[in-house]
């Protein structure tokens, strides 16, 4: 069966790291952990290292972090569904919103339960996920400032998850005046300005983060000590602690140019081939049902990822120094697509690694 090996004191060290970076700056920080499926092991380390803030997009993730005991500050980073309200209240602190409508049902329920529903008003600066458009920020406002029981707590952005926009001073500068627009339109105070994710970390390392922005929702950086937005390992955290290792089931030397017709394969793409004559190739017992294939790093240098169905995967090892045979396992690094994917797979064992 593969395996995702999970290395737990690496992730725990770096929330430990970018906790002292953030407070060092007057930052809070919420360890996202969405990327690890709800894993409890790995909130575990979260919440081991001292967060006092977890986000999450699933509410069973959710739901389960609080079965585990934990009683601090939890936000819901996918805006919430109108289906989903009851547990949104029951669950969860903050909400990210950008729908007067679900402002409306968040206030409803939270006023006949006694509660109040907090939530940080999304804002879109240019990236096309979710978020109101500055321009209409202000008729938002002027609608959800009337409903009882609602607890604004600020306003916040996200970059580089859709559109691929990076985190700039100029767009993450936005908000800040936005801030100081609405506060003075309607008289009130957004005391948490949430800059964005692992991407802006790289603002904050450059000294450029402009000041006011207090709040940064981070999860690859925490679990993978990557930026796959700048494309870069961080260099101060510790990278690639997930990895998967799969077995080899058969290791043979075939032509690199397939015979006959090429139309599309399984999952519908045209493949292309370069003829480079007779190869080695292995082929593991993991496909694309089990992780993002395009973020596989292979371990070993002299391996190439050729492709894969969805449930084998080819790689070249005509370069590969190391002797190997069929029922060897190989291993990989993944990116954060890779991990993600492949930590909602059934089909891969977990093995956890801890001082």
């Amino acid at each position: 069966m593969p395996t995702i090996d999970i290395y737990l004191d690496q992730i725990e060290e770096n929330v430990k790291k970018m906790l002292q970076i953030c407070q060092k700056n007057d930052i809070k920080l919420t360890g996202v952990v969405k990327g690890a499926a709800g894993d409890q092991r790995v909130m575990q380390s979260f919440m081991d290292a001292g967060l006092t803030s977890i986000g999450d997009s699933r509410l069973k993730n959710i739901i389960a972090l609080r079965q585990m005991g934990y009683e601090k500050e939890v936000i819901l980073l996918r805006l919430p569904a109108l289906s989903e309200i009851d547990d949104v209240i029951k669950y969860v602190d903050i909400s990210l919103v950008s729908e007067v409508k679900t402002c409306r049902y968040l206030s409803d329920l939270a006023q006949k339960i006694g509660k109040k529903a907090g939530i940080i008003v999304m804002v879109d600066v240019g990236d096309l996920r979710e978020g109101v458009l500055p321009e209409e920020l202000i008729e938002f406002f002027a609608e959800i400032i009337k409903l009882p029981s609602l607890e604004i707590k600020g306003l916040g952005t996200n970059v580089g998850c859709y559109g691929g926009v990076l985190p700039t001073v100029k767009n993450t500068q936005k908000i800040i005046e936005l801030k100081d627009r609405l506060e003075n339109e309607f008289k009130l105070k957004l005391p948490m300005l949430s800059g964005g994710n692992t991407a802006t970390t790289k603002l904050i390392e450059q000294g450029k983060l402009p000041a006011g922005i207090n709040h940064l929702r981070v999860g690859e950086g925490l679990l993978q000590g990557t930026d796959i937005t700048h494309q870069r390992e961080i260099d101060y955290l510790n990278s690639y602690n997930f990895q998967l290792s799969a077995e080899i089931i058969e290791l043979k030397e075939k032509p690199s140019l397939p015979t006959g017709e090429i139309g599309c394969d399984a999952f519908g793409n045209q493949p292309e081939f370069i003829d480079k004559g007779i190869r080695r190739r292995a082929i593991l017992a993991v496909g694309r049902q089990d992780t993002e294939i395009e973020g596989l790093i292979p371990v070993l240098a002299g391996v190439q990822v050729l492709g894969a169905s969805s449930d084998h995967l080819l790689v070249d090892v005509t370069d590969l120094a190391e002797e190997i045979q069929v029922g060897d396992k190989m291993r990989f690094y993944l990116n954060y697509s890779a991990m993600l994917r492949a930590m909602t797979s059934p089909y891969l064992a977990k093995q956890y690694h801890a001082k």
